[in-house]
């Protein structure tokens, strides 16, 4: 069983939260707070596995909690439950693993939950693999870095090509993903792209034009993606150490 706190101002809303939570058999001691000054407080003298935030809260909101919890020693997954659906992608600035709008649905919630345990109570040998959300319509949905293919920049923008075929646009500029990427199996290729090791299926690195061919396990169709003369040195010591971690 996991900790948990939830924090919201509005009393009747973290009643209601703490009520589902308690539903969860895999939820123990249930810490609830009406502010985010309070939260910190707690949270700093005691851990917990994850912490469920309201945004718009006086004094500390909580993109201002979730960033100062990720300093903890021991910080908690973040979950961000909330009527502002117009706040999903900067969730992603401070890594929160869910973005959930009220009113909660009971199943909803305990999704939430499954995926903050992923990041909270990790399996063994599990790499730490991050989790992106996007917007699909009027919905969020949370992308697996595992399953992104291939990433192409769209000016301070980039569009994540997934497993599925699907690409989805996040406001977050290649660079930052290079950065944090580049140890995770990922090699910058190309100013513009940014390519899994283990999407590439074939490297025709000589000649006027090389490439790299990449493909979605859906669609399966290959993917011509530009490899710059400047990349080159680095885009082969990748291919050749993703070779020698197959062997």
């Amino acid at each position: 069983m996991i900790d948990v706190l939830v924090a919201d101002d509005e009393a009747p809303a973290l009643a209601e939260l703490v009520h589902l939570l308690r539903a969860d058999p895999r939820v123990g001691e249930i810490v609830a707070v009406g502010s985010g000054a309070e939260a910190l407080r707690v949270l700093s003298e005691r851990p917990v596995q994850i912490a469920f935030l309201d945004i718009h809260m006086p004094g500390v909101d909580g993109f201002a909690l979730a960033a100062a919890l990720r300093r903890l020693a021991a910080a908690p997954a973040v979950v961000f439950v909330t009527a502002d659906d117009a706040r999903a992608v900067d969730a992603f600035d401070v890594r929160a693993v869910d973005y959930v709008l009220k009113p909660v649905r009971a199943e909803r919630l305990r999704r939430a939950v499954d995926r903050a345990l992923e990041i909270a109570v990790p399996a063994p040998h599990d790499d730490d693999d991050e989790v992106v959300p996007v917007t699909v319509g009027s919905s969020v949905r949370f992308v697996r870095r595992r399953d992104v293919r291939w990433v192409h920049a769209q000016g301070d923008y980039s569009r994540l090509h997934t497993d599925d075929g699907a690409a989805h646009l996040v406001r977050v500029p290649i660079s930052e993903l290079d950065e944090r990427w580049s140890s995770r199996g990922f090699v910058r290729v190309h100013r513009s792209y940014l390519v899994a090791t283990a999407a590439i299926d074939e490297a025709r690195l000589t000649g006027a034009e090389p490439v790299v061919v990449a493909r979605s396990t859906a669609s399966g169709l290959p993917v011509s993606i530009p490899v710059s003369r400047r990349m080159l040195p680095a885009v082969r010591d990748a291919l050749l150490r993703a070779r020698d971690e197959v062997r």
